[in-house]
């Protein structure tokens, strides 16, 4: 059993798409636990009516504030926290466990367009996804039908790019880390505590933490990508959606600001 946490604000052609494909490939049980943030678009009474756990809140919160709301009422030890606008791959969840188990990971993330093997690899999928999306996108918005499309243009058969994939790089991992959706056993939680709900870029700061107390103390590894699991990202879909500020905008701090003065040395190591 899972529990999938993902926050969300209006986008309901984006969340009925998520959930589709959500169900269809999702290997263990799971509740799914949506933080609707203000939504007017009926997206929370969607998520209600496919039996998803919904908390709303009246205002817009960042990212880190959504996710420890969902850490709170979370039943199950592994914690899956995705962004609306993805496709998942079939058997992703499975294909975590597996991995994670595997390399006795506490935190992993899967691959995408933002980041595979290697940096030629990376690229080519970068510019093609930029070839697809933009020209769709410009003449004719970003509707559930035109995500369909990119979609398909730029996979083909999403079930055996996924598998292809699957194959080639079973069980392999780099260290590293895609934000769209972070897979963690609770016990993470103990060593690392939960999101900063100051740092907006929350995913980076989880990656850091990891980073320095492997480091230091030892008793958990960096975050790790896993080579077998794609999920695609539409890629700043959600922050083309005109959001409202973030009510806790006030407290948000930059990943520098954090950093810079706690280990000023390795985060100018890791950025070069």
């Amino acid at each position: 059993m899972i529990s999938i946490i993902c926050a969300i604000h209006n986008q309901l052609a984006v969340n009925q798409l998520y959930w589709e494909y959500l169900q269809r490939y999702t290997h263990y049980p799971f509740e799914l636990i949506v933080i609707d943030n203000g939504s007017t678009d009926g997206s929370a009474e969607f998520f209600d009516s496919v039996g998803a756990i919904v908390i709303r809140n009246q205002a817009n919160y960042a990212y880190p504030h959504s996710q420890n709301q969902g850490i709170a009422i979370a039943q199950y030890d592994w914690l899956a926290f995705l962004n609306n606008d993805i496709i998942v791959a079939p058997n992703w969840d499975l294909y975590f466990v597996e991995s994670m188990q595997r390399h006795d990971l506490d935190v992993a993330t899967s691959c995408g367009i933002e980041c595979v093997e290697n940096a030629r690899a990376t690229k080519k999928l970068k510019r093609r996804w930029k070839r697809i999306k933009n020209p769709i996108g410009y003449l004719f918005g970003f509707t559930q039908k035109t995500l369909r499309l990119m979609h398909r243009w730029m996979y083909g058969d999403w079930e055996q790019f996924c598998e292809r994939r699957r194959t080639q790089f079973k069980h392999q991992i780099k260290e590293g880390f895609v934000g769209n959706t972070v897979m963690m056993q609770r016990r993470a939680l103990t060593k690392i505590g939960l999101w900063d709900e100051r740092i907006q870029g929350a995913d980076f700061d989880i990656y850091l933490r990891t980073k320095t107390r492997s480091r230091d103390i030892g008793d958990i590894k960096p975050v790790h990508i896993c080579l077998d699991i794609f999920i695609h990202h539409y890629i700043r879909l959600t922050s083309k959606s005109h959001y409202p500020p973030f009510v806790d905008q006030s407290q948000l701090i930059s990943i520098e600001e954090k950093w810079s003065n706690t280990d000023r040395e390795f985060l100018r190591q890791l950025n070069t």
